[in-house]
């Protein structure tokens, strides 16, 4: 079994993917979805969390030596923190918004100018609040050397967003990969994998058809 599979294989088994294309979930934004995603719940879990900060450091490779971490908040926060630890690398993370008092930090802790950084969040869906992170980052003078996310949707307006930003990115999982791991462990019939994958190809009609 692949790395990527195995993920997303640990994920299901404490719920942290939840798959329900007949009753789908719906999201902050209103659209209804077959899938929820809640990485958060891999930290109550040490083996599982000690797996992923593994995977974390084989990936974080691929992006070649960088002289810190970035949490993208929340989520990202403790996976970042968890590898910029086993790596031995100073750590920041970067806020959505500024602080609204103090010294309204966008950008938490510190790091020398110029520095290469990784950024780390833990679900990449648009991508659009991890480059703004990525943003925040440049303009304060860092230099991003990629993003490092637990799981990607793998939509094409994030591939899109991320090549406009010139910005690399990986994911530890990703969509397609943990609909083939469902369907191995015979956790989806091929009917719901048809549907799970007439969402990921267009989720906004997928919403509106399934309302209606």
């Amino acid at each position: 079994m692949s790395t990527a599979a195995e993920v997303a294989k640990r994920l299901m088994q404490i719920n942290a993917i939840k798959l329900n294309p007949q009753n789908p979930f719906t999201w902050a934004s209103g659209l209804r979805s077959p899938i929820y995603c809640d990485n958060r719940l891999a930290l109550s879990h040490p083996d599982l969390r000690s797996f992923l900060i593994d995977c974390f450091v084989e990936k974080a490779a691929d992006f070649g030596p960088v002289d810190g971490v970035a949490g993208v908040a929340t989520a990202g926060i403790p996976h970042g923190a968890l590898l910029a630890d086993r790596l031995g690398l100073p750590f920041i993370y970067v806020r959505s918004k500024a602080k609204g008092h103090g010294r309204q930090n966008m950008i938490e802790g510190e790091m020398a100018s110029g520095a290469r950084l990784l950024v780390i969040e833990d679900l990449i869906s648009t991508g659009g609040s991890c480059l703004a992170a990525v943003e925040a980052l440049r303009e304060a003078k860092y230099q991003v050397s990629g993003v490092l996310a637990i799981f990607t949707y793998g939509f094409p307006q994030a591939q899109s967003a991320f090549e406009a930003a010139s910005c690399p990115f990986g994911t530890l999982s990703s969509y397609p990969v943990l609909l083939e791991e469902a369907k191995n462990q015979k956790y989806i019939t091929n009917d719901q994998l048809k549907t799970l994958q007439e969402w990921q190809q267009d989720p906004k009609a997928w919403s509106i058809r399934f309302s209606n």
